[in-house]
């Protein structure tokens, strides 16, 4: 696969601090965005070559995509973005379900006035982020947006348990669909946002059933995503639904389940 062209950001990212996070967030980034699809090899030497930096800090920039759960590390050949199977999708989709539902209640109990205040500048950072070249960009402010809010309930063990979960989920492989049929952004964008902003909302008013309800929602959602996207059978995404979902009282659970 050739390499895109650097972004005026990621030029400057990286003529600022040449270091591991740098190229950690530039790699991460292309992932979210599809620009290295599920499969795709992690040349050390072509990345360095291409971003202008030596070999240490793109070898420990892959070390951390391989911790981070986003690729794998294959013994005599190298690194590769992960490509998880059927199975380990769905079940990163079930734990999504438990674990962003119960986070969204405990969020809810305790969530502050000060992270309020920084999922709205995350919801308003990426509101206008509706362009091809905004996608990886949209992609972190969203994962920031989920993990803050599972954050804000209180329990770091849940939050590590769902940083794994999110990490298996293929999110960079639904939105690279984007990238082929761009005429479906808009809207798919548009959508999002206003799930996010309902989760928010519910969270504002400090309101845990609600909260729960459209934490549920946008993650069924997604859900949808994985058939439409990715082939996986409506069957097997509904068993897992099934599974979870009636762990939850019945006046959370999402509508469209």
């Amino acid at each position: 696969m050739a390499e895109a062209a650097l972004s005026a950001l990621e030029v400057q990212s990286v003529r600022r601090k040449p270091l591991k996070d740098d190229v950690f967030d530039i790699l991460h980034s292309r992932i979210l965005a599809g620009q290295y699809p599920a499969g795709q090899w992690l040349r050390q030497e072509e990345i360095a070559t291409h971003l202008g930096v030596s070999m240490t800090p793109v070898r420990e920039a892959l070390d951390l995509l391989v911790f981070a759960g986003l690729a794998e590390r294959v013994p005599y050949r190298g690194v590769r973005v992960c490509e998880p199977s059927n199975e380990e999708i769905l079940n990163a989709y079930g734990l999504r379900l438990l674990l962003e539902g119960a986070a969204a209640r405990g969020a809810a109990l305790r969530i502050t006035d000060e992270r309020l205040a920084v999922l709205h500048q995350l919801l308003d950072a990426g509101e206008s982020l509706v362009r091809l070249e905004d996608m990886a960009h949209a992609r972190v402010l969203s994962r920031e947006l989920h993990s803050s809010i599972v954050a804000a309930c209180g329990n770091p063990l849940l939050h590590k348990a769902y940083l794994a979960a999110l990490n298996t989920f293929p999110d960079w492989r639904l939105y690279e669909q984007l990238f082929r049929q761009p005429e479906l952004l808009g809207d798919s964008m548009d959508a999002e946002h206003r799930e996010h902003l309902l989760i928010v909302e519910a969270l504002e008013v400090r309101d845990p059933a609600a909260a729960v309800q459209r934490t549920l929602e946008h993650v069924v959602n997604r859900g949808h995503e994985l058939e439409a996207y990715l082939g996986i059978p409506a069957e097997a995404i509904h068993a897992k639904e099934t599974e979870i979902l009636p762990l939850f009282t019945m006046g959370a659970m999402p509508e469209n389940s």
